[in-house]
């Protein structure tokens, strides 16, 4: 019999971070590029040369990418999947037979194995084709059951369930609830020891892939008891499982053919064996796997930065405005420049991450995160600037288009469909606060418990003396650097090619002053700063920045040593080097001279009601209902909306 189902969880803000807190990585056994960039040391050692594929990993990959390309440019219709915000079955069987559930999963279990690197390019090309087909092919292998238990499962699970994922059985990722987001310690949703059984109650929202999904890695508190460690714990659940309900398909501004929705699970039998790792462990691994997981936006923000410079060059060399193509006046030619430029090294950042993560060489856990936070944002950009450029047709659909005879281009489709980048796998503000964690990680390891209220005084002592030693030596070296020396990296300055030493040379110094603003910051707020979210923010902002400036660098030097671009790299990476720079001068900027502080007070009197005559003289054309649909453990009421694929 089981045990009736825990109630919401209420916790305070320090005990939600110490869940989270709880579920880092801890330890860095491995080199980290953008570790040590936020530490003041521009390690280009561990970028550059820029890491390669092996020759059979590229055999393979260029192999399915000739069959996959074929394969969108025949069956799919994007336009159809739009109208109609469905996958077609015929499709996704047709990407079945072609083995796309399989590219992340070992040959041995049925899948291609392709590398990080050519998953991306995979994704990236099929979702220039249908941005939902993407979507699709990565929630079921960047976050659904082939990594989780690629990284986690027992050998016997492996075998149970990879094979089927590999060719047959659609998977989906549920964390998120009605009244949970980035705060899982609030999580809802149970697992009851019961037996040899897990018993699950509770209610998951935004469930990509949920509609369709045959397997589920479903993330559940067990309540702690006799012979049960408890805590947040992750488990493999057949949708056919008596009890899951699927009771709704949710529709979005893009991306209008995912197969996304709100499940139920009253009273379901999940078989311990069914569990991913220990119990407790369930958000380490959701992190963890989040860690190469992440890679997959960016790989959907260059496939639309690509077709974004295609649609700009086209169009704007077609359409004349006072006697010359748009493209030739300035203010259409800097976007222009920008999305080529910003294109140009998105693909850098990505294959660059990518490749190392293949290497496994390095710890990429803050280069995956900024690869998602710089490629969602530029991304955004890129696509905005799209519209401008094709001006009241960017804003037009391309059907309505086609009607009238003219060329259906889906710019503001692109704009719909790449928002939900900025939002979801961890939002920006998210993602801030997630990488400055990371960036900030030396620092606490050594003087954390200075800062910490519940440390006593010889614990304060001792950390006290530990940060002495590690500050006498680290601070020094902050002053000086080869960025400072005028010919440090003159390989990056070969004859005939823009000056790429010298932004990296930029590189290197900024990394320094980021690392200086960083120390005084904690030494001015101490245990304040986890409160200054958009001063952390800023500053990661930073590190993302001089982190596609080594990665753009890095590629154009590659490009110059092995492919017939390399001049015209060369020319992209100083652009955007040089476009970048100005950004991070503003953000260098906007750490000390800001209106924080005057926001506070503002936010302060809008929350108290200060404002409120501000808000009349519109129509509120919200509908009525709660903020939060209510999410009580029971029996669905509601039709089973799940469609499996046949």
């Amino acid at each position: 019999m089981s045990a009736p189902p825990l109630k919401k969880p209420v916790v305070t803000e320090r005990e939600a971070r110490q869940v989270a807190e709880a579920a880092r990585e801890r330890d860095w056994r491995k080199p980290s590029f953008a570790k040590e960039l936020f530490l003041g040391r521009f390690r280009l050692d561990l970028i550059h040369p820029h890491p390669l594929p092996t020759d059979e990993a590229v055999r393979r990959g260029e192999q399915f990418l000739t069959k996959l390309r074929a394969f969108c440019e025949t069956k799919v219709d994007g336009a159809l999947i739009e109208r109609e915000a469905r996958i077609p079955d015929e499709v996704i069987n047709g990407l079945k037979e072609l083995g796309a559930l399989g590219m992340k999963i070992d040959p041995k279990y049925g899948g291609l194995g392709l590398t990080q690197v050519y998953y991306n390019k995979a994704l990236a090309l099929v979702g220039s084709a249908s941005p939902a087909i993407g979507v699709l092919l990565s929630a079921h292998q960047s976050i659904g059951v082939p990594q989780p238990l690629k990284m986690f499962g027992t050998p016997e699970q492996k075998q149970k369930f990879l094979p089927r994922c590999a060719r047959t059985d659609i998977s989906a990722f549920l964390l998120t609830e009605p009244d949970v987001g980035s705060d899982p310690a609030r999580l809802a949703t149970t697992a009851v020891p019961d037996g040899d059984d897990y018993v699950l109650d509770g209610v998951k929202l935004w469930t990509t892939n949920g509609v369709v999904a045959d397997l589920l890695v479903v993330m559940a508190r067990v309540p702690k008891s006799d012979g049960h460690k408890g805590g947040i714990t992750a488990f493999v659940v057949e949708t056919d499982t008596p009890g899951v309900t699927v009771e709704n398909r949710n529709a979005f501004m893009g991306l209008r053919g995912i197969e996304n929705g709100v499940t139920r699970f009253h009273q379901v039998r999940v078989p311990a064996a069914n569990r991913i790792g220990p119990e407790g462990a369930g958000l380490k691994i959701a992190l963890t796997t989040l860690n190469t997981g992440r890679l997959s936006l960016p790989a959907s923000c260059v496939a639309a930065g690509k077709w974004c410079l295609k649609i700009a060059r086209e169009w704007s060399e077609a359409r004349e405005q006072w006697g010359k193509p748009i493209a030739h006046h300035e203010a259409v030619g800097s976007k222009i420049s920008f999305i080529a430029a910003t294109t140009f090294a998105l693909e850098a950042v990505l294959d660059l991450s990518s490749q190392m993560a293949d290497e496994d060489r390095n710890d990429i856990r803050i280069e995956g995160a900024l690869a998602k936070l710089f490629a969602s944002e530029m991304g955004w950009r890129i696509a905005d600037e799209l519209v401008q450029i094709r001006g009241g047709r960017g804003f037009e659909t391309a059907d309505s288009l086609r009607a009238r005879g003219e060329r259906a281009v889906p710019a503001e489709q692109m704009l719909r469909d790449l928002r939900i980048n900025r939002i979801f796998e961890g939002s920006t503000e998210i993602m801030h606060l997630l990488i400055a964690r990371e960036a900030v990680d030396a620092h606490l390891s050594v003087a954390g418990d200075l800062i910490d209220p519940e440390k006593s005084l010889s614990d304060k002592a001792r950390a006290g003396a530990n940060a002495g030693v590690f500050y006498a030596k680290w601070l020094p070296k902050l002053v000086t650097g080869t960025g400072q020396l005028p010919r440090a990296y003159g390989e990056f300055h070969p004859a005939g090619h823009p000056d790429l030493a010298a932004h990296l040379r930029y590189v290197e110094r900024s990394a320094r002053k980021l690392a200086r603003s960083t120390f005084y910051a904690m030494s001015r707020w101490q245990g304040r700063m986890e409160t200054k979210q958009v001063f952390l923010g800023r500053i990661v902002d930073i590190g993302a920045e001089l982190f596609a400036m080594s990665a753009a660098c890095v590629r154009a030097e590659l490009l110059r040593t092995t492919d017939g671009h390399g001049r015209e790299a060369y020319q992209l990476a100083d652009v955007f080097c040089r476009q970048s720079r100005l950004r991070v001068e503003e953000l260098f900027g906007r750490l000390w001279s800001n209106t924080d502080d005057v926001d506070r007070k503002v936010v302060k009197g809008v929350l108290g009601g200060a404002y409120e005559w501000l808000e009349q003289g519109v129509i509120d054309p919200s509908g009525e209902g709660p903020w939060i649909a209510d999410a009580t453990p029971g029996a669905s009421e509601k039709e089973n909306v799940h469609r499996p694929i046949r």
